[in-house]
């Protein structure tokens, strides 16, 4: 039994960081980097403020510089992942 509920613990971090892991090339594992040099730092931002950039991204209604790298980014993150990515950075403190 414990080898199960360890099992699917490993499997649900593997997904939620592999959510996160194409993010932290530029904004550093615990999204503490300027991405580029240029973006704001993304740690400490609230989940609504995640999410209203992500899907302002994935619109293209959002950002200035970043607004093509970032719609290649997100463009294939569901809703759902978008607000698991967006829960998941507001908890890096």
């Amino acid at each position: 039994m414990a080898k199960i509920f360890l099992g699917i613990l490993f499997l649900s971090i593997y997904s939620w960081a592999g959510i996160f892991y194409s993010c932290a090339g530029c904004h550093g594992f615990d999204a503490g980097k300027k991405a580029l040099g240029k973006s704001k730092v993304i740690k400490g931002w609230s989940v609504e403020k995640i999410e209203h950039a992500l899907n302002g991204y994935k619109n293209r209604t959002y950002g200035s510089y970043s607004k093509k790298i970032m719609y290649g980014q997100v463009k294939r993150l569901s809703s759902k992942d978008i607000k698991e990515l967006a829960l998941m950075i507001s908890n890096f403190k």
